[in-house]
C-alpha cells in the first residue's frame, strides 16, 4: 500500500490529526493528538521489517512508565496483569520491553487504533498509585439502577456477546426493551471513564445503535483530558451521582418508556 494510501487510513479509521514524517528508509514516525497524562504524546513508528510492517513503539511506553514507577512493579501483581491484559486483548507483542503489532492484510488503519487503545490501557497502571480510599459510589449507583429498572430490563457488566466475547468492551448496565438501549456508565475514576470512552469508540466503529449515559462519582476530580475525550463521545453525563439521584431518576424513567 502506497504511504498516502496508509496515512489516509489511519486517518479514517482513527481521527483525522494524525500525520506521518520519513525517518530513513521504510520507517516513519506516527504523529497523534494520543496523550499520556502527564501531557507526554504516545511514540510510535511504522516500520518494516523483512516483509512485514509493524507498529512500535520502541520501548517509550515502559519508559514512561518508569518515570512514575518502579520498573519490577509492572512485572509483577495487579499491574502485571492489567499489561498482560491490554497486550492480550489488542494481539500486541512485547519483544524485551519494546511494544510491536505486525500489520495483517494491509488493514493499516484498524491495526494503528488497536495499538492506541493498548498503549492507553497500559498505561492505567499508573492509576494504582493514586487509588483512593474505597467508596460506596458503585454500590450506590448499583442500588439506584436495581430501584428504577425492572430487572428484566436490565444486564449489569454487559458486553457485546457475538462481536467481543472476551468482554474486552464493557458497559456497566445495559438498558434494554428499546429501539436503541441504554448503555449506562458508572465513573468513579480516571480509569473507568477512559475504558468507557474506549468501549464507545468501539460501539460507533461497530456501527451499533444505542444511546448512552455517564454517571460520574465527583467529575470535578476526573482529569481534564480524560474527561473532554469521554464527553466528545457521552451523549449524556451527571458531573455526579450524590447530588442528581433525582434527574438521574427521572431520566431512567423517560428511556425506559421509549420504545
Amino acid at each position: 500500500m502506497a504511504l498516502e494510501a496508509i496515512a489516509e487510513d489511519f486517518r479514517r479509521k482513527v481521527c483525522e490529526q494524525i500525520r506521518l514524517e520519513p525517518e530513513g528508509l521504510n520507517r516513519f514516525r506516527i504523529f497523534t493528538p494520543f496523550q499520556f497524562d502527564d501531557g507526554d504524546h504516545l511514540a510510535m513508528v511504522l516500520k518494516q521489517l523483512g516483509e512485514n510492517w509493524v507498529l512500535s513503539d520502541e520501548g517509550h511506553t515502559y519508559m514512561h512508565l518508569t518515570y512514575d514507577l518502579d520498573e519490577k512493579s509492572l512485572r509483577q501483581g495487579t499491574r502485571q496483569q492489567i499489561i498482560t491484559g491490554a497486550l492480550s486483548a489488542f494481539s500486541v507483542d512485547d519483544r524485551e520491553g519494546e511494544l510491536m503489532m505486525e500489520i495483517r492484510d494491509d488493514r493499516f488503519g484498524d491495526g494503528l487504533f488497536d495499538f492506541v487503545q493498548a498503549l492507553l490501557r497500559i498505561s492505567d497502571v499508573t492509576y494504582l498509585s493514586r487509588e483512593r480510599v474505597k467508596s460506596t459510589f458503585l454500590d450506590d449507583f448499583t442500588a439506584l439502577i436495581q430501584e428504577q429498572v425492572p430487572e428484566r430490563r436490565r444486564e449489569f457488566a454487559w458486553h457485546h456477546p457475538n462481536r467481543d466475547p472476551e468482554g474486552n468492551y464493557p458497559v456497566d448496565c445495559r438498558i434494554n426493551g428499546r429501539a436503541s438501549p441504554l448503555f449506562v456508565f458508572a465513573l468513579p475514576n480516571d480509569s473507568r471513564t477512559r475504558d468507557a470512552t474506549i468501549s464507545l469508540l468501539q460501539f460507533e466503529r461497530w456501527g451499533l445503535q444505542f444511546r448512552s449515559l455517564g454517571i460520574f462519582e465527583k467529575q470535578e476530580e476526573i482529569n481534564r483530558k480524560v474527561l473532554a475525550k469521554f464527553s466528545n463521545v457521552s451523549e449524556k453525563q451527571y458531573s455526579s451521582l450524590a447530588a442528581n439521584t433525582d434527574r438521574i431518576s427521572r431520566h431512567l424513567q423517560v428511556a425506559l418508556g421509549e420504545t
